[in-house]
């Protein structure tokens, strides 16, 4: 699926990446990002214009957001409730809907280019948890223009080398991630420390 998709690039190139960037946020298994690296690199090789790649990737992926917040406010709640009823699933359940709460703006914009495969759930949850519909927004915005323009432009930059772009930002990202893990866990075990103390 992933070369068919990347042969329409050159040709289809704003209609594919409003696309996969759309519902790729709603949890369907497209790889966006690496359509964002090959779309890049052609924009580098003039066979596509900057403006429209970055236009229609942005507009399908900010929709794609907006779509997936209005699923979980309109019928996800149902489901979200059910979670929290569950015994074992229920007290982590609620503080994660407390945590993006209280810093639901972050966590909103790291989930779509840093944790990318947590965007759709985030989505969903920001939505079925009433997180307000500005403060969503907002983060989306700020979280999906990071994420095209990191992708479209290692793909501009390192066009003649796809495919090591994608294993290194990959890396890169997977390291940025644990890095930020490691600081989160650290400020919780030293938070604790002290409330025992």
């Amino acid at each position: 699926m992933t070369d068919t998709l990347l042969a329409l690039v050159p040709e289809h190139g704003a209609l594919v990446l409003f696309l996969a960037t759309f519902l790729s946020c709603l949890a369907l298994p497209i790889p966006s990002s690496l359509l964002m690296l090959a779309a890049g690199a052609f924009v580098a090789s003039g066979d596509l214009a900057a403006l429209p790649v970055v236009g229609a990737a942005l507009s399908g992926a900010v929709l794609g957001d907006q779509a997936g917040y209005g699923i979980g406010h309109s019928g996800g709640i149902n489901l979200w409730s059910q979670l929290l009823a569950g015994r074992k699933t229920g007290p982590p359940a609620r503080r994660a809907a407390r945590e993006l709460h209280l810093r639901g703006g972050m966590t909103v914009y790291f989930s779509r280019w840093l944790f990318s495969a947590l965007g759709p759930w985030v989505n969903f949850a920001a939505g079925a948890t009433r997180l307000g519909w500005r403060r969503f927004s907002l983060a989306s915005l700020l979280g999906e223009t990071t994420w095209v323009a990191l992708y479209v432009g290692l793909g501009f930059v390192f066009g003649a080398r796809l495919e090591e772009t994608g294993a290194a930002a990959g890396s890169v990202i997977g390291a940025l991630a644990a890095g930020l893990v490691a600081v989160l866990l650290g400020r919780a075990l030293w938070q604790r420390r002290h409330r025992t103390a």
